[in-house]
């Protein structure tokens, strides 16, 4: 079995082929029938865990297990408390609404490498980031609940999945899990 962590740069899709000729995992990653656990958007950026394993994929993937995923969210505007409570207590999105999440305005901008392309910046209007982490994970569910709030997403970053983060690792590269981490992972 293999279990591999990514550092998925912005504007590479989370799937090994793509028909239109954008880049995917395969320009990353030269392992065989290996398999994204859930998927990182295009516009996003982050920790992607890949496996053969598909008893691990499904219950990593499936909501009812309720595994943790930590992002950094940059958002456009400083979220004031009540948009912070809502985020962290469930927002209605679409047409369901969303299970309770940790939710922490950061007070300093995290230490990420630049994104390439970046992000417009515009001169009246502040940014700040938030660490948010969430137990289920539908489609763009992240920028939907801080658009919801009213503090749209401008940068989305995962950094862990569980206990695994992306420590030691650069944009667009991967590695190999240990036997720790995968006996870890399996207990979870």
């Amino acid at each position: 079995m293999r279990y591999i962590l990514f550092y998925k740069p912005y504007g590479v899709l989370s799937q090994f082929t793509d028909e239109e000729g954008r880049q995917t995992l395969k320009d990353y990653l030269p392992v065989p029938d290996v398999y994204p656990v859930g998927r990182l958007d295009w516009d996003s950026e982050g920790l992607v865990l890949l496996t053969d394993d598909g008893r691990l994929q499904h219950r990593l993937s499936d909501p009812q297990y309720g595994h943790p995923r930590t992002y950094l969210v940059q958002v456009e505007k400083i979220p004031d408390p009540t948009a912070i409570e809502l985020l962290a207590t469930g927002v209605a999105v679409q047409n369901y609404r969303t299970k309770p999440a940790r939710v922490k305005l950061l007070a300093a901008e995290p230490e990420l490498p630049p994104r390439d392309p970046p992000i417009r910046e515009r001169q009246h209007i502040p940014t700040a980031w938030l660490e948010l982490t969430l137990t289920e994970g539908k489609n763009r569910q992240v920028r939907r609940m801080t658009a919801a709030v009213g503090f749209p997403t401008l940068r989305l970053v995962r950094v862990a999945i569980g206990l695994l983060s992306l420590e030691g690792l650069s944009l667009g590269s991967w590695r190999d899990l240990t036997s720790a981490e995968v006996k870890a992972l399996k207990r979870k």
